[in-house]
C-alpha cells in the first residue's frame, strides 16, 4: 500500500506523520521499523499517527523506531498541533487525545507551541520502577559498573533523570542500554543525563526507550526540570532553558503542571510504498 506521510521536527526530534484521521491499517504499524531506518526506509525516530477522537481535536498514537509504541511525546504532539494548524484547522488551542490523558496545545506564533503537560509524577510505581523508595527525590542506581544518582520521574512516560558533570564525553551507546534495560525498569526507561549550567539553564542529552540517542525528548526535558525543581536546584513558576543537541525547549514547574514551550516545523511531504 501507498502511504502518504509529512516529516515534522521538534528540536531535531523528527518523526513520519501520517493522517489515519479515516483508519489506523495494520499494515502501517508492521512497516514502523522499515519506515522509521534511516538508511534503507525514510528516516526518523519513528512515526506518529494522526488518529480521530470523539473528546479532542485529535489523537496522537506515537511509534517508536523499533515499532513499539510510546504513550506521550512532547515534541511530537506539538508537531501534532502544527500538522493540524496547516492542514485546515486554524485554532490558537488544540486539544489532542495521548494515551497519557488529553493535552491542550497553545500557539504562541508561527510554528511555536506551549504544552499543558499534566503533573510530573515522582513516584518510582508510576513509571514503573522497582527497588526504590517513596517520597524521595533522589535514588541510588547501580549501572554500567558505576553507582548513580538518580530522580525517577513520570510525564505519562518514565524517565530517570541523572546529573553529570559533563555530557559531551558521555559513551551513551553504552550507558543508554545499561539504563534502558536495567531490571529497576520491568517497561524500560528513557534516561536524560543533565548537565546544570545555571539555576535556569540545563544541558541535556537523552537515550529514548526504543529509539537510542535522540536531539531531543520533550517529556525528557520536563521530566528534567521537574526533577531539578524537585531537587532545590532550579526554580519554580520560572521558564528553565533546557539546551538538547536539536535546539532548546523552555520548561516551566508550577505545583499544578508543567509548561512546556518549542518549535514544530514541516520539513517535507513525500509517499512511500510499503
Amino acid at each position: 500500500m501507498e502511504i502518504h506521510f509529512t516529516k515534522m521536527q521538534g528540536c531535531g526530534n523528527d518523526y513520519l506523520y501520517v493522517d489515519c484521521r479515516d483508519e489506523l491499517p495494520q499494515q502501517l504499524v508492521e512497516a514502523i521499523p522499515f519506515l522509521s531506518h534511516r538508511n534503507f526506509g525514510v528516516g526518523g525516530d519513528g512515526v506518529i499517527c494522526i488518529c480521530s477522537s470523539q473528546q479532542a481535536d485529535a489523537t496522537m498514537r506515537m511509534f517508536n523506531a523499533d515499532g513499539s509504541e510510546g504513550k506521550m511525546c512532547g515534541n511530537g504532539i506539538r508537531c501534532v498541533a502544527q500538522w493540524l494548524y496547516e492542514h485546515g484547522m486554524k485554532l490558537d488551542t488544540i486539544t489532542i487525545e495521548t494515551l497519557s490523558g488529553r493535552k491542550t496545545l497553545h500557539r504562541m506564533g508561527e510554528g511555536m507551541w506551549q504544552v499543558d503537560m499534566g503533573k510530573a509524577n515522582l513516584s518510582p510505581k508510576s513509571l514503573p520502577a522497582v527497588g526504590f523508595a517513596e517520597g524521595q527525590a533522589v535514588h541510588p542506581l547501580d549501572a554500567a559498573s558505576k553507582q548513580w544518582q538518580v530522580t525517577l520521574v513520570s510525564m505519562g512516560n518514565p524517565h530517570c533523570v541523572v546529573q553529570v558533570e559533563d555530557t559531551k564525553q558521555l559513551p551513551l551507546p553504552t550507558l543508554g542500554p545499561a539504563f534502558e534495560h536495567h531490571p529497576a525498569f520491568p517497561e524500560g526507561v528513557n534516561t536524560e543525563f543533565i548537565r546544570q549550567v545555571s539555576p535556569t539553564k540545563l544541558e541535556m542529552r537523552v537515550w529514548e526507550r526504543g529509539s537510542g540517542e535522540t536531539l531531543a525528548c520533550g517529556t525528557g526535558a520536563c521530566a528534567a526540570a521537574a526533577a531539578f525543581v524537585a531537587r532545590g536546584l532550579c526554580p519554580k513558576n520560572t521558564d528553565i532553558t533546557v539546551q538538547l543537541l536539536g535546539g532548546e525547549l523552555k520548561i516551566c514547574v508550577t505545583d499544578q503542571t508543567v509548561w512546556m514551550t518549542g518549535p514544530a516545523v514541516s520539513v517535507f511531504e513525500g509517499t512511500v510504498q510499503i
